[in-house]
């Protein structure tokens, strides 16, 4: 054959191959904007750890900035924070395990689990309204604020019950059960808060006005572990994903439950409109993708761990720092979560 013949050929080639190439950069531009958000974040700047994973397995990760700024200690990927808020469906998942041993039922009020609860309305207020806020208690000695589950009030308050719960149907400590599951998993570096047991954990800071102030006290209790107590990773929390979303905690019909909700409510990060809460997990409705997930912050730390069940992908960013102005909360975090949207990452299966 001619060779003139062939450069028509050759050209379809080399065009086929640059199409192919484009597309792979395409595929993987996240990774490069993602690493653009971290770089050149100025208000506030980027703090933290970003993992990315796809059926357990880690695409991106990345650590920036310091675990203790008077030090100067860098952070790495396997550095503690405090997830704060995220510690909530774990608590969820610990008790729907005892639902599935028959041992709580979660339409029962919760005076009968625990019956130290003198209040009239502990006759009338479920397990599953405490799992999903809408149970009305804003203070153990007052009234309830509305009829249960008419409204979604998010607290701490209902989690530290839940907490209480979980003692009494396994007769045992929370943080003796919530370490045996971590143990289990295999999340060796996840554990219930604890004073004697902090030597990796981050330092917290209030950014304010992008100077870091370290916090010197916690706000967690032995009684809000269930809420807001578990110390985690970032490599962890994806293991922690990948396990419960994968069928591997809870049975189908048990995660099911966790996932179906009967109250909605909006929060900034997942956008204006208000989307399902189930226990302890937000059900993501209104995007280009659907996604599951919560966030976490206090003590002067941050925390956002989302699942995209269509394609298996875990987005996982902490930061051991919270800006005092309330409009940068997940300044940072909202900004990689709105690149994953957007990128073919989560819509592939």
């Amino acid at each position: 054959m001619n060779f003139k013949h062939k450069i028509p050929a050759i050209l379809l080639f080399i065009s086929l191959l640059a199409n192919c190439n484009s597309s792979a950069q395409k595929k993987d531009d996240y990774s490069a904007q993602i690493d653009s958000v971290i770089e050149n974040s100025t208000n506030p700047v980027f703090n933290g750890v970003v993992l990315i994973s796809k059926n357990g397995k880690t695409l991106y990760s990345k650590a920036k900035g310091f675990a203790n700024f008077e030090t100067k200690k860098p952070l790495t990927i396997n550095s503690q924070f405090e997830i704060m808020s995220n510690s909530k469906l774990i608590a969820a998942v610990l008790l729907l395990l005892e639902v599935e041993k028959d041992k709580v039922d979660l339409n029962a009020p919760i005076k009968k689990y625990l019956p130290e609860l003198t209040q009239s309305w502990a006759d009338s207020v479920t397990v599953h309204q405490l799992l999903n806020h809408s149970h009305g208690i804003i203070d153990l000695q007052k009234p309830l604020a509305f009829k249960p589950g008419t409204e979604f009030r998010y607290g701490n308050l209902s989690f530290s019950l839940v907490e209480k719960i979980v003692e009494h149907s396994t007769q045992k400590n929370y943080t003796e059960i919530a370490n045996a599951l971590f143990k289990k998993l295999k999340m060796n570096n996840t554990f219930c808060y604890s004073k004697d047991k902090i030597q990796n954990l981050a330092t917290g800071y209030y950014n304010v006005k992008n100077v870091p102030e370290p916090v010197t006290s916690t706000q967690i209790t032995p009684q809000s572990l269930g809420a807001d107590g578990i110390v985690s990773t970032v490599n962890d929390l994806s293991i922690w994903n990948n396990n419960l979303h994968k069928g591997k905690i809870l049975k189908p019909e048990t995660y099911k439950l966790m996932l179906k909700y009967t109250i909605s409510a909006q929060h900034d990060f997942f956008g204006k409109a208000a989307e399902g809460y189930g226990y302890g997990i937000k059900i993501i409705e209104n995007e280009a993708v659907n996604y599951i997930g919560h966030t976490g912050l206090g003590d002067g730390f941050s925390s956002v761990n989302l699942y995209f069940p269509q394609s298996g992908v875990t987005l996982v960013v902490l930061e051991n720092q919270m800006n005092e102005n309330r409009d940068l909360f997940y300044a940072s975090e909202f900004k990689i979560k709105n690149i994953l949207l957007k990128s073919d990452l989560v819509h592939q299966k």
